[in-house]
């Protein structure tokens, strides 16, 4: 089943309101800042939870505000990609920031938690048509391969450090002025970019072809599925019917998916992204990094406010190393792919991550925040390190007109290893709090390792395997 769409030939920039090559620097740079927006409401409202929790929430649903934007924005966002390859980047990224913006004052205004939750909810929506199109305009508006890797290390500083960002952003606003900042905050931001990308940034060009609904419905519906099911089953238990019937729904949606794009003449998910081996692993890495690492923020931010006793505002700035590393390093970063290469940087990165996250494993009873510091530093080193070459390896050799899909397609992976670590780490987590905090941050910390440890092992076979002369063409 497919819709018959407009479509235009136009090269880029011959959309309305292109900018030509004015001011493009400036440009790409309120596209990143729409792109650490998106990444910081993933976390800015962690440590005001317990401020929100007085609109009225009881203790099972308030986890929902956290939930309902992963859960929109981790289930849309194949289909954010591909409508931006159709429909044109810029148009539908501006879109996703609408939404997003409007949805942020919403939020902030709510006077229940239904209100609260739809709010998130729609920011995440918002967020998945935006978040795609992000690296696709980097790539295609960038005038040289030397202005592009560096926005791609802009990039991913800013996809990296955004979560720990955002608590500190979190705790800052909560304890100055009111949670309800934490909605505010994007509404003057998300303005600016609405009145200031579409003079800046060039739109891309359309692509002729049939939409894919089948695609879009299994790929959608199947990714819901399965952050539904993931983030509900430390709840529910990891043996429920409730959480079987969930994975094994997400898994036939999936596969009626796999079914569909091969069939499909411009299919919402590319087959031809999955048929490159290197892709396909860098993609596994990129899932255990991040699942690990949101993991670990879980754990952290518990030892931090509940074992440590620490205000909103004092838990937020504890996690200041992370980013701080991140922007440092960044700046070495394209350097360091240019010399060692993609594949080096990336096992280089999850190697410091494991040895990161396996040095809090050994959290003893009367650590302070000073024993766990020099790790926050060395995993925003890792994640430095690492992810831009990721990112690299996932867009080489994608064609312009994909770009879109790609991204979608990367940030998925990204937004599921997430929800898949979250669940994995805080089940371990809860399952071992009988015995006492300690021990069940220790027990946390290990599951977070343990994901690493799988990240090294698959990069450790991009090493090993010898490259191919050039990437495919997806």
């Amino acid at each position: 089943m497919s819709l018959s769409l407009p479509t235009r030939t136009s090269a880029a920039g011959q959309g309305a309101g292109a900018p030509g090559g004015r001011n493009s620097t400036l440009g790409l740079a309120f596209v990143l800042l729409a792109q650490l927006m998106l990444v910081l409401d993933a976390t800015i409202v962690n440590v005001a939870l317990p401020d929100i929790a007085t609109l009225g929430f009881g203790p099972a649903s308030l986890s929902w505000v956290l939930n309902a934007y992963t859960l929109a924005f981790g289930g849309l966002l194949l289909l954010g990609g591909r409508l931006g390859d159709v429909l044109g980047r810029r148009r539908i990224f501006l879109l996703g920031v609408a939404i997003f913006t409007f949805f942020s004052l919403l939020g902030g205004l709510a006077a229940d938690p239904t209100m609260l939750v739809l709010s998130r909810a729609a920011q995440g929506a918002g967020a998945a048509l935006a978040a795609p199109s992000v690296l696709a305009l980097i790539t295609t508006n960038a005038r040289s391969d030397q202005a592009r890797n560096k926005a791609l290390a802009a990039f991913t500083a800013v996809s990296s450090s955004g979560g720990a960002l955002g608590m500190i952003l979190g705790g800052i606003l909560t304890e100055a002025i009111s949670w309800r900042w934490t909605m505010f905050v994007n509404v003057p931001v998300g303005l600016a970019i609405l009145a200031l990308v579409p003079r800046l940034v060039e739109e891309t060009p359309r692509r002729h072809g049939r939409f894919d609904i089948v695609g879009a419905i299994t790929a959608t519906g199947g990714a819901v599925a399965l952050v539904n099911t993931l983030v509900k089953a430390p709840d529910w238990g990891w043996g429920d019917p409730r959480t079987f019937g969930g994975l094994i729904l997400a898994g036939l949606l999936v596969a009626a998916l796999a079914a569909t794009e091969k069939r499909h003449p411009h299919p919402l998910l590319r087959p031809q992204l999955l048929s490159n081996r290197r892709r396909v692993t860098t993609l596994i890495t990129s899932v255990a990094l991040f699942g690990s690492m949101l993991g670990m923020f879980f754990v952290t931010v518990q030892f931090l406010e509940d074992h440590l006793e620490l205000s909103p505002l004092q838990a937020g700035l504890g996690f200041l190393p992370w980013p701080l590393s991140i922007f440092v390093l960044s700046r070495f970063t394209p350097r360091l792919v240019a010399r060692f290469g993609h594949a080096r940087m990336i096992l280089a990165g999850a190697l410091l991550a494991l040895a990161s996250f396996t040095h809090m494993a050994t959290l003893s009873h009367d650590a302070g925040y000073w024993v766990i510091m020099p790790s926050l530093f060395l995993g925003g080193m890792a994640v430095g390190l690492a992810l831009m070459p990721m990112t690299g390896l996932v867009l080489q050799g994608v064609e312009p007109e994909h770009a879109g899909s790609a991204s979608g397609l990367l940030q998925t992976t990204q937004q599921l290893g997430g929800a898949v670590g979250f669940a994995i780490v805080t089940s371990v987590y809860a399952s071992h709090h009988a015995a006492g905090f300690v021990d069940a941050a220790r027990a946390g910390y290990t599951a977070a390792a343990i994901l690493v440890g799988i990240g090294v092992l698959s990069a450790l076979t991009l090493v090993l395997r010898r490259p191919a002369p050039a990437v495919e063409t997806a």
